[in-house]
């Protein structure tokens, strides 16, 4: 996945970077709704359960994650925002 998320141009950026579980899955959770199919979101985190729950929350909504790239403590996920959302996300 990383090699894709080098390669893919986000169409918003969120920086979660400080927050603790789970208030980077939670804020990325509001920012997606924002979003229109197709778009992607970078998520920047470095809590250490960010990318577990981040997949989760990715499979849980039906978006895609594209690519995770880690350094170190920091985290950068790029999110594909699914054509349908499923009922009751949120």
């Amino acid at each position: 996945m990383a090699a894709q998320a080098r390669g893919e141009k986000p169409d918003r950026q969120l920086d979660a970077r400080g927050d603790l579980c789970p208030i980077p899955a939670t804020r990325t959770a509001r920012t997606l709704k924002l979003m229109c199919p197709g778009q992607v979101l970078e998520v920047l985190a470095d809590d250490p359960l960010a990318e577990l729950d981040l997949a989760v929350l990715c499979e849980r909504l039906g978006h895609e994650a594209i690519g995770v790239e880690r350094d170190g403590d920091a985290l950068r996920m790029l999110i594909r925002i699914s054509s349908a959302q499923p009922s009751g996300a949120g």
